[in-house]
């Protein structure tokens, strides 16, 4: 499969550099178009057989399937740009632009013809980049082996999850926004390490290895964190007394009001 991606930015330039570090997509078959050529060169400079070029209708023509990372805004105007050039009877179309319905979409893409390509969502997270994002995957006029074969690719960046339409807000709020929310707690974590001593690296090093330990613990024993939480929790210790410091300053709450304000429009 031949993949185009229309946008070089932040969340498409991830893509990229994702898709060209897996083995299951050949660089040479990734075409990614953009107006400005700097981060089209970055990306030709760290994967030199990645296809890239200012024409999205070049890439869109090239591409079995064709993704859309640009701006909201945008959108409709790279759609009727590429949709004369597209065969909907071969090419699958997909969205990362959040905010953006399959029936928008749809209605864009249609032709008028009673054709309508495979179209999805598809809303990873930047990390993506380092082929660790947690991807969220919706369609509609899907097969199950085009289903099947992109969950594929996106496992291999990370994991990839097919869902309903209706919890991509959720979804996006969950694991895109939520790799914000989970660096803002390393710049505190950070913070308060200096604070206790540290220097500023050391106390970066200490808190990204915490987590590490934290996600590897819960992964290899499929627990509920809070069964963790008890094996370090100690009647009358320190554990304890900062997590109910935390709780006292709003902890919970005020990670679950940030996912709900997230998915608000």
């Amino acid at each position: 499969m031949k993949i185009a991606i229309i946008g070089a930015g932040n969340m498409g330039g991830a893509v990229a550099r994702g898709l060209a570090q897996g083995s299951i997509i050949p660089t040479e078959n990734i075409y990614v178009s953009n107006p400005s050529t700097a981060k089209l060169t970055a990306l030709k400079s760290d994967f030199p057989k990645i296809n890239i070029t200012t024409n999205n209708r070049e890439a869109a023509t090239m591409a079995d399937m064709v993704i859309l990372a640009v701006k909201p805004w945008k959108v409709l105007e790279v759609v009727e740009e590429i949709k004369p050039h597209l065969d909907y009877t071969r090419q699958l179309v997909a969205s990362m632009v959040g905010g953006l319905t399959l029936t928008q979409l749809s209605e864009w893409l249609d032709k008028g013809c009673g054709i309508l390509p495979a179209t999805y969502l598809i809303i990873p997270n930047t990390a993506i980049a380092t082929m660790s994002s947690m991807t969220f995957i919706a369609s509609t006029r899907s097969t199950e082996a085009y289903d099947s074969f992109l969950l594929d690719i996106f496992n291999e960046l990370g994991e990839a999850m097919l869902v309903d339409e209706g919890a991509i807000a959720a979804g996006t709020s969950l694991a895109s926004c939520g790799i914000a929310y989970a660096l803002r707690y390393i710049r505190a974590a950070m913070e308060g390490g200096i604070e206790l001593g540290f220097r500023a690296d050391d106390a970066k090093r200490i808190v990204m290895q915490t987590l590490r330990g934290a996600t590897d613990i819960l992964a290899a024993n499929n627990t509920h964190p809070e069964v963790e939480i008890d094996r370090v929790t100690t009647p009358g210790g320190l554990t304890i007394k900062g997590l109910n410091a935390m709780e006292a300053a709003g902890f919970t709450h005020s990670v679950i009001e940030g996912l709900r304000a997230s998915t608000k429009r």
